[in-house]
């Protein structure tokens, strides 16, 4: 069965008013009506443009069709999606199962055959649709990230053609201790109103943690960049270090390099397990820009006999 695009067969765009669809339709009809048309394919196109109009000239009608959503092309393959609860059922009107032969079968499988006419005695069983899921994304520092925080928004509802459907309200959330980026968190019913009584849908909040001065993070991990002394590194030190819960003493080892990682057990962020602090070592030589810096310098190249580039010996160049 092929999916039918009911406003491209009109030619209006999807926010089409209800008087742009009644004049999209008045026009196509009065040009392809069998007693007037002169197009080979007149007859054919009388019936989608009826099909169409039949759908989008009914409030309730267009909102459950727009719940399909936009993606859709029109011929391409389509089923019902899951959860689809039925069609429309009108009484009254002395309909019989030929009449359904006016509309086709996308039409049948999302109204019923006898939705596609309305009788004289209304609508009897309506239609149930719950409401479309909606994304917020939440931005939160990495001090929110790990403390936990609450945020107050202003969610607006919407109806299935993506239209503002109800006033905004005021939603106060807790965003708990250790998310993470991308994290997404499931308010349950607060999201899009439903068709014909349905249930809302579900909002759902992506995390997005806002980059931080001094650390970087790698899911619940965090990593910072130490800057030490020569001596420091070479000798060892014990130095405070930035921790998101405060400042703790790291323990340098003689002889470290740049580049070093040394690791801060359970100093990320809070989970189960939470996450490591990774600090890594940057050695950060001091400037000669002094006689008695200059001498010291020298004097260290004296004493020390260092090579850094021992290891290249090898190189020819």
């Amino acid at each position: 069965m092929q999916y039918k695009d009911y406003y491209k067969v009109l030619g209006v765009e999807r926010g089409a008013s209800q008087d742009e669809v009644k004049r999209a339709y008045r026009k196509l009809a009065r040009k392809y009506h069998p007693d007037v048309s002169k197009e080979r394919d007149g007859e054919e196109r009388f019936k989608e443009v009826n099909e169409a109009y039949e759908v989008l000239k009914d409030p309730q009608k267009r909102e459950a069709y727009d719940r399909l959503g936009a993606g859709w092309q029109a011929g391409q393959e389509f089923a019902p999606p899951p959860g689809w609860s039925g069609g429309f059922e009108f009484g009254g009107g002395g309909f019989t199962g030929a009449d359904a032969s006016r509309f086709s079968e996308f039409f049948e499988s999302l109204f019923g055959g006898a939705g596609a006419r309305q009788g004289t005695s209304g609508l009897r069983g309506a239609f149930r649709m719950r409401g479309g899921d909606e994304r917020v994304r939440i931005p939160v520092t990495l001090e929110e990230a790990y403390r936990g925080t609450t945020r107050t928004l202003q969610v607006q509802g919407r109806s299935g053609r993506g239209e503002r459907a109800e006033r905004p309200r005021s939603l106060r959330v807790k965003i708990p201790a250790g998310v993470t980026q991308g994290q997404q968190i499931r308010l349950a019913g607060q999201g899009g109103s439903g068709v014909g009584g349905g249930e809302r849908g579900d909002l759902y909040l992506e995390i997005e943690v806002l980059a931080h001065r001094l650390f970087q993070v790698d899911g619940r991990d965090v990593l910072l960049t130490l800057p030490v002394a020569p001596w420091e590194a070479a000798l060892g030190a014990r130095v405070p270090v930035p921790t998101l819960s405060g400042k703790v003493d790291l323990v340098i080892p003689p002889g470290s390099q740049s580049g070093r990682k040394l690791r801060l057990r359970g100093r990320g962020l809070p989970g189960d397990p939470p996450g490591d602090q990774y600090v890594v070592l940057q050695v950060v030589v001091p400037r000669a820009d002094s006689e008695a810096a200059r001498k010291l310098y020298q004097e260290m190249a004296r004493e020390l006999a260092f090579d850094p580039r021992a290891d290249l010996g090898g190189v020819s160049g």
